[in-house]
């Protein structure tokens, strides 16, 4: 792997950097496997760990790649493929935020979900998480990956970090991991580096400063922004911490253990960022600051609207279908979505500023003699435990998830769940004469 010889001549002097080890691991080091599991689902994976992400709490890493995508459990959720270093957002999140709270939290940048799901696991089911996208192209794989870890407190948008600035002081916390000129991920993306140039940090950190001051307005006096890149270049880091620092933002820090190899460093502001290198940490290169932004002499506050109840027949299609605790049921265009008892009241305020690609869990719709359930309410954690299922071994399992037909026992009719292990895959219905699969026909797997 040839690295950038601007890229290596403009690190020099930046803290942690050394150029021999910086070469060796992009030369020799094989950046590690790491996945996250998911809390909410637990399952029997089929791969080994090779040790835990000392970071995070569910992240482990694994010995070698597996085919990910022929694992039924990847599919049904139990885990999300996420790089290691990135994974130290909790460290952050549970020290910097009470996270014993209902808080509102933003994540700007959201695709492909890493972040996200982390976020998500880590709050209380009352709090609220905003995931965001301004990319069309990638919207939906957020969608799907936010589907697929199954939690009711979480919306996905696809808005511009201007329009966030327009509603003022609603969030908590707010992570912005922005565009950078990836050279952190060199080693999983080597394409990466025939597209990085001195020209291509400075435009990113003149996009990264214009992202801040649109979206900063709508974080509160007092709340937490993360800041978080994949560069290792001091244009798109110290000198945006330096930046925050000059409008009055306080550092925040955290007491790390030294075992953990991350370098700290601080700005000429003497605000501190923490710098993840390869041959430091078992992950790629990442940065990662927080402050508290100032007070203010007048804080907005917001209150979730009262909800319209939904009629008789919905509540009596919806029965066997949802589980017994306490929820918010709202009709959204022509479906019905499901929130965590207290978030469906935000809806209303969320859809007049942004643009709603996902909100709470779709739970489907009703017709004349049933409900018709949503793959979303099978990936869910709200679903009935009463409802029908049929368990696949792996092989059926890869089949359905294909999008064939599996054989089933005689005596099933009507809606079931297909499980892999203990976990909805999504919907079959099973008729008289043939069964059709319901999972979505553009997640299915098309390989053989």
């Amino acid at each position: 792997m040839k690295l950038p010889e601007a890229l290596l001549n403009v690190l020099e002097g930046v803290a942690g950097y050394h150029e021999s080890d910086f070469i060796q691991a992009h030369t020799f080091l094989e950046p590690p496997v790491s996945i996250r599991l998911n809390p909410f689902k637990p399952a029997n994976l089929s791969f080994p760990f090779a040790g835990a992400v000392p970071w995070c709490i569910n992240g482990r890493y694994l010995h070698a790649r597996p085919s990910f995508i022929t694992d039924p459990l990847w599919h049904a959720g139990a885990y999300y493929v996420q790089e290691a270093s990135s994974m130290f957002l909790e460290q952050m999140v549970t020290h910097l935020a009470d996270t014993s709270q209902n808080l509102r939290i933003l994540d700007l940048c959201a695709a492909p979900g890493g972040k996200s799901t982390l976020l998500q696991s880590l709050i209380t089911p009352g709090s609220l998480l905003v995931c965001n996208e301004v990319i069309k192209q990638r919207l939906g794989i957020l969608e799907e990956n936010i589907t697929r870890w199954g939690a009711a407190n979480v919306v996905v948008t696809g808005s511009s970090p201007a329009d966030f600035g327009k509603l003022e002081h609603f969030f908590d916390v707010l992570v912005t991991d922005v565009p950078c000129s990836g050279s952190g991920l060199f080693r999983k993306d080597p394409g990466a580096i025939k597209e990085w140039s001195p020209e291509q940090v400075k435009h990113c950190s003149v996009r990264q400063r214009q992202i801040l001051e649109d979206v900063l307005p709508s974080l509160k006096p007092g709340g937490l922004l993360l800041y978080a890149t994949c560069s290792y270049s001091a244009e798109e880091n110290e000198h945006i911490l330096d930046s925050l620092s000059s409008s009055g933002y306080t550092s925040l820090t955290l007491d790390i253990p030294s075992s953990w190899n991350i370098v700290e460093t601080q700005a000429n502001s003497g605000a501190t960022g923490y710098r993840f290198y390869p041959y430091n940490v078992r992950g790629e290169g990442f940065f990662i600051a927080a402050f508290r932004k100032p007070d203010a002499n007048r804080t907005k506050t917001y209150a979730a609207e009262k909800i319209p109840t939904v009629s008789a027949q919905v509540v009596h299609q919806l029965k066997p279908y949802v589980s017994a605790h306490p929820l918010d049921v709202v009709r959204f265009q022509d479906q019905y979505l499901a929130f965590n008892q207290g978030l469906a009241g935000y809806l209303p305020l969320l859809q007049k500023h942004f643009y709603i690609r996902r909100a709470g869990v779709c739970l489907g719709a009703p017709s004349k003699s049933e409900w018709i359930p949503d793959h979303a309410l099978a990936c869910s954690v709200l679903k009935s435990h009463s409802i029908p299922t049929i368990r696949l071994n792996e092989e059926d399992a890869l089949q359905y998830l294909r999008g064939q037909s599996i054989p089933v026992e005689p005596g099933y009719k009507g809606w079931m769940l297909a499980c892999y292990q203990s976990l909805a895959l999504g919907w079959m219905k099973v008729l008289p004469n043939r069964i059709n699969n319901y999972y979505p026909k553009h997640w299915r797997i098309i390989n053989k």
